[in-house]
């Protein structure tokens, strides 16, 4: 597993950013998986990120750490989000993505969580970029395949 891959999947925030209804851009920090092709971030219908992508699907997003040189990196990236409604298909990857952030589903914030999940929404990435600080002064943002 390359470097981004292995970064995207042991990071814990995510932030979404989707397109409100007058064009500006909602940022949201989120909880997600990164499968190795794809994200999921699990939400409710009501939520403003769905109302955004149900007029919008277009997103882009960020993972990123360190404010000091030279421990700087992140990735960030334009993808196209699928909503996923089908109860069973969306409760399973909840699930899954809840499990990275507690230890069991039993814990009472995990249930609730679980129980409020009725979408999840399923980025497929279509630029991605990597950044790390070279230097004090210098970022190099390289393009990658996802």
């Amino acid at each position: 597993m390359n470097k981004r891959d292995e970064f995207l999947k042991t990071q814990k925030i995510l932030r979404l950013s989707t397109i409100d209804k007058n064009n500006f851009p909602h940022i949201t920090p989120v909880w997600y998986i990164f499968s190795g092709r794809k994200i999921y971030i699990g939400t409710d219908t009501k939520s403003q990120k769905i109302k955004n992508l149900e007029k919008n699907n277009h997103v882009s997003f960020c993972v990123d750490v360190g404010v000091n040189a030279p421990n700087i990196y992140g990735v960030m990236g334009q993808g196209i989000a699928n909503i996923i409604l089908e109860i069973p298909k969306a409760k399973k990857i909840a699930k899954k993505i809840l499990l990275k952030y507690f230890k069991t589903l039993e814990n009472k914030s995990a249930k609730e969580l679980l129980e409020d999940t009725d979408c999840i929404i399923e980025i497929i990435p279509q630029k991605v970029f990597k950044m790390e600080l070279l230097t004090n002064k210098f970022f190099n943002f390289i393009h990658c395949r996802i």
